[in-house]
């Protein structure tokens, strides 16, 4: 799905013009057109605005099914990882980073990025030739 295409549709659904839509959402006529066409992406505030003039909710820009998206369920190991550095000792590691980041240069960030990809493929490589062979 296009936004730009689902845009439209959702503008032509209600019998809105472009200009009715700029009026509304306060953003230009040509901007809204370039979307609807797919020359612009839209930033969310933009999209946010869009949908408000279209008098409809947000998450039907992206969703095309009757009524709600269900939301999603994430098994536990995946919550756990997307809470890693909020508090404990994971948010103090975190934020010596953020300080110590800050104070390098960019050539300094990329060898520090190269060398971090290179240690995660390592192990990657030694976890998978340390797994048990199934015997045929």
């Amino acid at each position: 799905m296009v936004i730009g295409e689902r845009l439209r549709a959702l503008r032509e659904q209600k019998g809105l013009s472009l200009g009715d839509i700029e009026k509304r959402s306060g953003l230009r006529r040509p901007y809204i057109s370039r979307v609807e066409h797919g020359h612009t992406v839209p930033s969310i505030d933009s999209l946010e605005r869009m949908a408000r003039a279209l008098e409809v909710p947000l998450h039907e820009v992206f969703y095309e099914g009757k009524g709600r998206p269900k939301p999603l369920h994430l098994r536990e190991c995946q919550q756990a990882e997307t809470v890693w550095g909020r508090t404990g000792k994971g948010a103090r590691v975190l934020s010596k980073f953020r300080r110590l980041l800050a104070s390098l240069g960019e050539w300094d960030r990329r060898l520090l990025i190269y060398v971090a990809q290179k240690m995660a493929r390592h192990k990657q490589a030694r976890s998978r030739s340390s797994r048990p062979v199934a015997e045929e």
